[in-house]
C-alpha cells in the first residue's frame, strides 16, 4: 500500500537516502507523545466534566473558565504560552528557592501542553456523555446500595463510553495531528524529522509526503481500535454499531 501510494505520486524513484532511522525515531516520538497526551487529556476531561456537573459553584466556575479559554484560543498560541510560561514559572521558583536552574524537557512540555489543551475538549465530550446516561440507571444503582465510586465504574462509565466514543475518536485524531506543533518547541517529532531530511536532501516535498502517509497509516490503525471499542461498549444496546 505504501509503495503504491508513492508510485501514484511519482515518488518511487526517490529513496530515503539514509534518513529512514530518523523518520522512524520521529514516528515513534509522535506516537509516544500522542498516547501520553491522550492519557493526560482524558484524566483532565473526567475531572473537568465532574466539576462542571457538580452542584458546587466553586468547582463549576473554574471548569467553565478552563473550557471557554482553551477552546477559544488557537492551539499554537496556547502551546507557546504554556511552554514558555512553565519555564518562566519554574525559573522564578528555583531562583526563589536558590536552587540550580532546571530546564523543562521538550517532550514533557509537549505532553503537558497537549494534554492540558485537549483536556478542555474531552471535558465537554465526557460532560455530554454523562448527561446522556439515563438518570434512572443511577437511581437504580443507588437503590441497590452501590457507593458513588461503584455507581460510576459499574453503571455510568460503561454507558457513558458508548455516547462519548465518537467525540473521543474525533478528539484523538485532531490531537494526533496537533502533535506536529511540538516541533516549534524543539521536539524531534515526525514533522521535524521530515523537515530535516527534506532540507538536507533538497527533497522537502518528498519527505513531507512520506510524513503525511505515515500519519495516514496511524489514523487508519486508530480507526480499527475505535471501531473495536465501539462494538465492545455497544454490547447489550438495542442499536448495533456498524
Amino acid at each position: 500500500m505504501f509503495e503504491d501510494l508513492l508510485q501514484t505520486l511519482g515518488l518511487s524513484a526517490l529513496s530515503l537516502q539514509g534518513f529512514g532511522p530518523l523518520l522512524m525515531e520521529g514516528t515513534w516520538m509522535t506516537i509516544q507523545l500522542s498516547v501520553l497526551s491522550l492519557l493526560v487529556s482524558v484524566l483532565l476531561g473526567l475531572i473537568g466534566a465532574s466539576a462542571k456537573l457538580s452542584p458546587i459553584k466553586l468547582l463549576r466556575v473554574p471548569a467553565q473558565l478552563y473550557t471557554t479559554l482553551i477552546r477559544g484560543v488557537p492551539d499554537l498560541v496556547l502551546m507557546l504560552l504554556i511552554f514558555y510560561s512553565l519555564q518562566t514559572w519554574l525559573t522564578t521558583f528555583t531562583d526563589f528557592m536558590e536552587w540550580e536552574y532546571i530546564e523543562i524537557n521538550p517532550f514533557s512540555a509537549g505532553v503537558i501542553t497537549l494534554g492540558f489543551i485537549y483536556g478542555a475538549y474531552f471535558t465537554e465530550t465526557f460532560r455530554g456523555a454523562i448527561l446522556a446516561v439515563p438518570r434512572g440507571q443511577v437511581e437504580a444503582a443507588t437503590a441497590y446500595g452501590l457507593k458513588r465510586g461503584q455507581r460510576f465504574r459499574l453503571v455510568v462509565f460503561p454507558q457513558m463510553m458508548r455516547f462519548a466514543l465518537p467525540g473521543i475518536g474525533n478528539n484523538w485524531m485532531v490531537m494526533l495531528k496537533a502533535t506536529a506543533l511540538v516541533s516549534i518547541i524543539g521536539l524531534a517529532d515526525l514533522v521535524k524529522a521530515a523537515q530535516d531530511a527534506g532540507k538536507s536532501t533538497y527533497q522537502l516535498f518528498y519527505f513531507l509526503v512520506l510524513a503525511a502517509l505515515i500519519y495516514l497509516l496511524i489514523t487508519s490503525a486508530s480507526n480499527v481500535v475505535l471501531r473495536w471499542l465501539a462494538r465492545r461498549y455497544a454490547a447489550g444496546s438495542r442499536e448495533a454499531v456498524r
